[in-house]
């Protein structure tokens, strides 16, 4: 059988590209988005009730992914990028249908100038994303006690530390972003360059979030946040 899916929503998010997006949501709190629901769906009945809950799952597209299809292994990060296991025991991008699930944090909810927006914090979705669902995260049963993560059973162990030049911080401060700085070093902690980048040679990288281009070097277990363009 073959369905159809609607868009409901598309997310505006402060990633504007993969590179440098937390492999889970929820690991950078300060990382933020926001839901615009579509026609026919943004109506704001169709969200009454939703600000009584502190947290949604959203079911979505990975869009960036569809048209390279999909792999039956896939090499983990977790495991270092190395080790193949079946794409059904990871949370791998390139699925048969390139469906994505987060569970994000809901802020608020807005109704102005004919659109509906949920504001949302805790995301690991780039900007331009389409959404296809919408539900509630429901703490007594989608906390499983005694759960098993396999590979991933416990959050991954911050191996880095991260220190910002001085020009990194004068040009955050111009920036005007008070979250700026907490939401870099959210994003930096978790290592975010590829798995086989596994030596500890000077190597500088950059991320973009929302519209800066932030140069970063890492070298020896150390990130230093050299500037933003």
């Amino acid at each position: 059988m073959n369905f159809h899916l609607e868009t409901i929503g598309i997310i505006h998010s402060c990633f504007k590209e993969k590179f440098g997006i937390p492999r889970q949501s929820l690991l950078a709190p300060s990382a933020t988005a926001t839901l615009e629901l579509l026609p026919p769906f943004d109506q704001i009945d169709a969200v009454d009730g939703i600000e009584e809950f502190s947290h949604l799952w959203l079911t979505f597209i990975f869009h960036k992914n569809s048209d390279k299809g999909w792999k039956p292994k896939v090499r983990p990060p977790r495991l270092g990028g190395n080790k193949k296991i079946g794409v059904f025991a990871t949370r791998s991008t390139f699925r048969p249908n390139s469906l994505g699930l987060s569970a994000v944090k809901l802020e608020k909810v807005d109704n102005r100038d004919g659109k509906v927006l949920l504001h949302l914090s805790g995301i690991d979705i780039v900007d331009g994303t389409p959404v296809v669902d919408i539900k509630p995260y429901l703490p007594y049963s989608d906390t499983v006690k005694n759960a098993v993560g396999g590979f991933a059973n416990h959050a991954p162990i911050e191996k880095v530390s991260v220190v910002f030049t001085k020009k990194s911080l004068a040009d955050i401060e111009k920036k005007g972003l008070p979250v700026l700085k907490k939401l870099i070093k959210e994003i930096l902690l978790s290592d975010p360059r590829p798995a086989y980048y596994n030596e500890d040679s000077k190597k500088q990288f950059g991320i973009k979030i929302f519209d800066f281009d932030i140069k970063w070097e890492f070298e020896n277990n150390l990130i230093t946040v050299l500037g933003l363009e």
